[in-house]
């Protein structure tokens, strides 16, 4: 059976997912919107509401944005407060309730700005996951944004409904766990192209159980496929892992480059990427202590020191079979930017070549980044 039709579904999940978040607001539903992977999703969904990944990877609102923010900062943050302050994100419009945290200085103070907008809880995030203290600091902030919900959305939370929670959401790393892992087959059986649209399309999809069924459909159908057709992708195309800063719709065109010249991304190694799944939440005992145990392994440039990262790049290298690295920063993302010197000494030290890209949500750099690439590509 060919797999192409139900991919193109999950292409289509994100436009989608406005219509069904629309319904489901008008059936009474609430709507926490969210704009990172540290904002626990077993806890806000065990109050009832539906999560949604509000909207900041396109350049088309960065300039209602400039009219409040500076010019030189991060086109993601920029992105982000221009969805929402000209409410041009359908997620966000339906938000009752908004959650943000502390990743980065830039976006601190514009969840100031969003919370005249919006009720705006915010997660502050120790920087280092290694100190003594931090854990029971990071616990306090999973305790407090079960009651700040319950307090704005006027429910109560119990453990039960974090732990019921807890399942499906495991569930579903296994399922997307399952599905990511087929890029370790040489060749692989899709585009990492293909691929990252379906890990993208897992965000906006409420309906977890039904993701879950679709997401392992997928998985079967492109694996029998690739028993009996091979792959679409060249044997020797070189397995590159991508890396760095959140890769939205207007940075996607690299994968698109590195794909048409020679390579093919197997794994990438971003925000809601592979890293997100890797690990399952622990089912016994506590649930905050568990939730808190699993969301430090993100992984996330804003700590420091950030060896976890270090080691998942590391291995990823090697159950990846990888012949490059490519690091994708926006500018103005110091930390991503200021870590690359460690990731690349980190990949070099596994004697596998390291490419560097900085861009913005401009098409400007086209010409120069698909230069790079062939060059780095042609290298391998």
């Amino acid at each position: 059976m060919d797999f192409t039709p139900l991919l193109e579904e999950f292409a289509e999940a994100k436009q989608n997912g406005f219509i069904t978040t629309k319904e489901l607001k008008d059936e009474g539903k609430k709507v926490i919107g969210v704009y990172c992977g540290f904002a626990p999703w077993e806890i806000i969904t065990a109050s009832g509401a539906v999560a949604a990944w509000l909207c900041g990877t396109s350049p088309a609102t960065i300039p209602d944005a400039e009219e409040h923010l500076p010019a030189n900062l991060c086109p993601l943050i920029k992105s982000s407060y221009g969805f929402a302050v000209s409410d041009k994100c359908p997620y966000f419009h339906f938000s009752d309730m908004l959650i943000g945290e502390t990743t980065c200085d830039g976006k601190k103070k514009v969840y100031e700005l969003m919370g005249e907008m919006k009720p705006m809880h915010i997660m502050h995030l120790p920087q280092d996951f290694s100190a003594p203290d931090s854990f029971n600091y990071y616990r306090s902030q999973m305790v407090r944004l079960r009651d700040a919900i319950s307090e704005e959305l006027d429910v109560e939370i119990t453990e039960e409904d974090i732990k019921k929670q807890i399942k499906i959401r495991n569930k579903e790393r296994v399922a997307v766990r399952n599905f990511y892992e087929i890029g370790k087959l040489s060749p692989p059986p899709i585009w990492g192209f293909d691929m990252r649209r379906v890990i993208q399309a897992t965000l906006y999809l409420s309906d977890k159980e039904e993701e879950i069924r679709r997401v392992e459909e997928l998985t079967r159908l492109i694996l029998e496929d690739y028993e009996k057709n091979g792959s679409p992708v060249p044997a020797d195309a070189k397995r590159i892992l991508v890396t760095g800063s959140p890769l939205g719709e207007a940075t996607e065109y690299i994968v698109k480059i590195i794909e048409e010249n020679g390579g093919v991304v197997v794994c990438f190694d971003m925000c809601s990427s592979l890293k997100d799944k890797d690990e399952l939440v622990d089912l016994e005992g506590d649930p905050f202590d568990a939730l808190t145990k699993r969301y430090f392994k993100h992984g996330c440039a804003c700590m420091s020191p950030n060896d976890h990262r270090m080691e998942m790049i590391s291995d990823y290298i090697d159950e990846y079979k990888i012949d490059g690295v490519v690091d994708i920063v926006l500018q103005a993302c110091h930390t991503y930017n200021m870590e690359s010197s460690r990731v690349k000494s980190t990949v070099q030290g596994k004697e596998t070549p390291f490419l560097h890209l900085e861009t913005d949500y401009s098409e400007d750099a086209v010409g120069q980044i698909t230069t790079r690439v062939q060059a780095f590509l042609e290298m391998l």
